[in-house]
């Protein structure tokens, strides 16, 4: 089996696949405090709470945006599995071509991201990613990365609007039912999710009437808030919640490793 890691500034995502089946994936607090053994322990943990044995792993791949701790869980899935992942980067020689003024600058999850669109759609696509960040990526038909946007994430805006204004309360993220609240947790609600769609919308339509070429491309969303804010978008067409790790997959089968 193949397990793959999406190392990301607040969550790790981790998924394990059976041939290129996704069979079991979970979600784990980015801690850069844990040891080694901390994180073998929890991959440990969540591959026999699915039904696996650590044994079971025969290969391993990561994307990481959190530099700080990716050498311990590596060295964490090491431990668990006897494997040594491999790292996806900007770097790594992958069918997608960075067509961008700094190309090593790109984070691991876009690459993968639009390394996953571009194999499921092959089409010119948007890869809007609700993480951290909220990242537009931009894949042309033919392989080419022209670059993107990066907003503020949902939950990052929300934290620092709570933070730095004493008087507002730290809100649960869910769809009021009107734009007008009546409560403070609403009027919350309805800025920060209301005004994040409407901020997608607005930078979609500017991507849109940039595009190069006549194709009308297509946009998907993806990451651990999708499933929240793209039902408000209009421009959003799909949501594709495992797209990092079906990018990791992707990845790892394009530079031979075999599970």
């Amino acid at each position: 089996m193949l397990l793959v890691l999406d190392i990301g500034n607040t969550e790790i995502t981790a998924g394990l696949f059976r041939g290129d089946v996704l069979s079991a994936h979970w979600r784990m607090t980015t801690h850069p405090d844990r040891t080694p053994d901390e994180w073998a322990g929890a991959i440990g943990t969540f591959l026999v709470d699915r039904g696996h044995s650590p044994n079971e792993v025969r290969a391993a791949c990561l994307a990481s945006v959190a530099p700080g701790v990716t050498t311990s869980v590596a060295d964490g899935v090491t431990i668990a599995t006897g494997t040594r992942p491999l790292a996806i980067d900007a770097r790594t020689p992958l069918p997608v071509v960075l067509d961008v003024d700094e190309p090593l600058s790109v984070g691991a999850d876009r690459v993968v991201n639009v390394l996953a669109a571009l194999e499921l759609y092959r089409a010119d696509v948007v890869v809007v990613d609700f993480g951290t960040a909220t990242t537009f990526d931009c894949i042309t038909g033919d392989g080419r990365f022209i670059g993107g946007a990066i907003m503020p994430g949902l939950r990052t805006s929300a934290d620092q609007l709570t933070r730095r204004a004493a008087k507002l309360p730290a809100t649960e993220l869910q769809v009021p039912e009107r734009v007008i609240g009546r409560r403070t947790e609403e009027c919350i609600q309805a800025g920060v999710l209301f005004g994040t769609a409407d901020a997608v919308d607005g930078i979609v339509r500017r991507i849109q009437a940039e595009w190069p070429g006549e194709q009308v491309p297509r946009i998907i969303a993806t990451g651990g808030l999708a499933q929240l804010v793209a039902p408000l978008c209009t421009t959003i067409e799909a949501v594709v919640l495992d797209l990092t790790l079906v990018g990791l997959r992707i990845a790892a089968r394009h530079l031979g490793l075999a599970w």
